[in-house]
């Protein structure tokens, strides 16, 4: 199996349960010149089922050798940061769309049994109706969003095009260790075990759709062997959401500090791009895939405290990290 993006925060979560599967993978990361394998050190080891693989998505040729030989292909490589967005819009065309119509081209090529496309639930904006489901109108209101919503075209085109047998996962919003502190959890979290008093935040009322990491990673090992998803997109989301004024006291409790809750203009997004409540309607992973979340949003954000404030130097709490 092949994983794209498999240093990642979800990425490197699929490639654990993978390994726990008896899966053997091949994990496609990002060329970098110097020796670390961030998420991933832990299997670098001579025995180990995981073939480390280096490349850039937006290279055809390097694609189509990381994918050939491989039953199954996860792509979940992107660029994701939504603030960074803003600055170079391009970028995300470039390796968001590019890069996943490489992906798919050379999963055509190679005849591989399944292509999972990762889609993010920002490509639905704002809510028009709750819970969203996958019949919600797609509304681009950031250049990432954009960028994703053309990858997710693009592998779906593919499908009805050419036959491939591609699916799009839609994760909400995914959380847990590794993250890293530019997502709203991280963040808060990193400010509390640092000792702040004041929490510096963007808006604090949109509201999420908060899934646990490992449950995220389920989803996806459920979706790749669901056929009826075939040319479907599925959300992974929990079906449940939270503000992130609320989700910012709960990861006060759960962390056990205590703090004042501060909006900080340089963390609110431009006018008319904050999206304002994502909540998923799940019932397609549900009743096609057999999937459902396992780890409650309390026992998630302990968790998450948790390993936050065993690694500190992972953080800098002091600086907002785009």
């Amino acid at each position: 199996m092949l994983v794209t993006g498999a240093e990642g925060f979800i990425g490197s979560a699929l490639v654990d349960l993978l390994v726990r599967a008896g899966a053997r993978v091949r994990a496609f990361t990002h060329y970098k010149p110097y020796a670390d394998r961030g998420h991933l050190a832990r299997h670098l080891k001579r025995d180990s089922p995981v073939e480390m693989f280096t490349g850039d998505v937006r290279d055809p040729g390097r694609v189509s050798d990381a994918v050939k030989g491989c039953d199954t292909v996860f792509h979940l490589a992107a660029l994701i940061g939504i603030p960074y967005s803003y600055e170079s819009p391009g970028a995300y065309v470039r390796t968001n769309v590019v890069g996943t119509e490489n992906i798919a081209e050379a999963c055509r090529r190679h005849d591989v049994r399944r292509l999972v496309q990762t889609s993010t639930s920002e490509v639905y904006g704002t809510a028009v109706t709750v819970p969203i489901s996958e019949s919600h109108p797609l509304q681009p209101q950031s250049p990432y969003s954009a960028s994703k919503i053309g990858a997710d075209m693009t592998a779906l085109s593919f499908h009805h095009a050419f036959g491939l047998p591609a699916t799009v996962v839609r994760p909400f919003n995914t959380y847990g260790p590794r993250q890293s502190a530019r997502a709203v959890i991280p963040a808060i979290l990193s400010q509390l075990h640092a000792g702040v008093k004041e929490i510096r935040l963007g808006s604090l009322t949109p509201a999420r759709d908060f899934t646990f990491v490992t449950d995220t990673a389920a989803g996806f090992l459920a979706v790749a062997e669901c056929d009826r998803a075939l040319g479907h997109v599925v959300n992974l989301g929990s079906g449940q959401e939270i503000s992130i004024g609320d989700l910012a006291q709960a990861l006060i409790r759960a962390s056990g500090r205590d703090a004042e809750i501060i909006v900080d203009p340089d963390r609110l997004r431009p006018s008319g791009s904050e999206v304002q409540r994502l909540l998923s309607d799940n019932s397609r992973a549900r009743d096609w895939a057999g999937w459902k979340p396992e780890v409650s949003l309390e026992e998630g954000l302990r968790r998450t405290s948790d390993w936050i404030g065993g690694h500190p130097r992972l953080f800098a709490p002091d600086r907002y990290q785009v």
